[in-house]
């Protein structure tokens, strides 16, 4: 059985196409993602100070060994890029971690 994710959209209504891109990701993810149990995506959109949406895109993910780890939330004008910014720090946190057991 894959890894799933569950997608929060605040402030505005998702897309086909950003959960298309949300998939990608996840495959993305998957490659070192080898003990996590659940993935958890929030992206939200707010107005910035000049009045523009940008869009928040947090990731938390749920390990075996070392518990919820929470990517750095990314902030972009564009809901996807958000997202592919949340995803990249994800896989730089899983990718420099120690392995489950290591000490």
């Amino acid at each position: 059985m894959g890894l799933g994710m569950q997608i929060a959209y605040l402030g505005f209504t998702g897309s086909g196409a950003i959960e298309r891109e949300a998939g990608i990701e996840l495959l993305r993810l998957a490659d070192v993602a080898s003990d996590v149990v659940d993935c958890k995506l929030t992206i939200k959109a707010s107005p910035d100070m000049d009045g523009r949406t940008v869009f928040d895109a947090q990731l938390v993910l749920l390990t075996r060994a070392a518990g919820p780890l929470t990517a750095q939330c990314s902030t972009e004008t564009d809901a996807s890029a958000a997202m592919h910014h949340a995803f990249d720090d994800a896989i730089r946190l899983l990718s420099h971690r120690r392995p489950p057991g290591a000490i």
